[in-house]
């Protein structure tokens, strides 16, 4: 699947992302505004280094993005990553339900043809 010009990598970099429970609260946090990576480990059950790990995660998937201020990095949601996201499922949907209604489409077919063959009596 290609959306807006991203390949199935990036797409799948997107949801990998996603996927995980603490990334996606560093996302929402993040959208309140930049926040150091040190800030956002403090409200964390884990090391320093593996909130980091989340944050390199989160911005290879360009869901976030990093600027140096001193010796402090701060981390600030992108807003257009969530579009991204949302487009992608968008074109999955859309994937799909042509699928059904195809499927519909022929399924429905056959049940007219079953009624019109005249070499079925009526009580098969």
């Amino acid at each position: 699947m290609v959306v807006d010009g991203s390949t199935d990598e990036t797409v799948d970099r997107l949801f990998h992302a996603l996927a995980d429970t603490t990334r996606r609260d560093i996302l929402r946090r993040c959208v309140r505004g930049e926040l150091s990576v040190s800030r956002l480990a403090e409200a964390y059950p884990m090391s320093f280094a593996a909130v980091q790990k989340h944050v390199t995660v989160l911005e290879r998937a360009g869901l976030v993005t990093k600027r140096r201020r001193g010796r402090e990095q701060l981390v600030r949601t992108d807003p257009d990553a969530v579009g991204r996201a949302r487009q992608a499922l968008d074109e999955l949907e859309t994937a799909w339900r042509a699928r059904v209604d195809r499927m519909s489409g022929l399924l429905a077919g056959d049940a007219g043809a079953e009624e019109n063959d005249p070499t079925k009596g009526p009580d098969e």
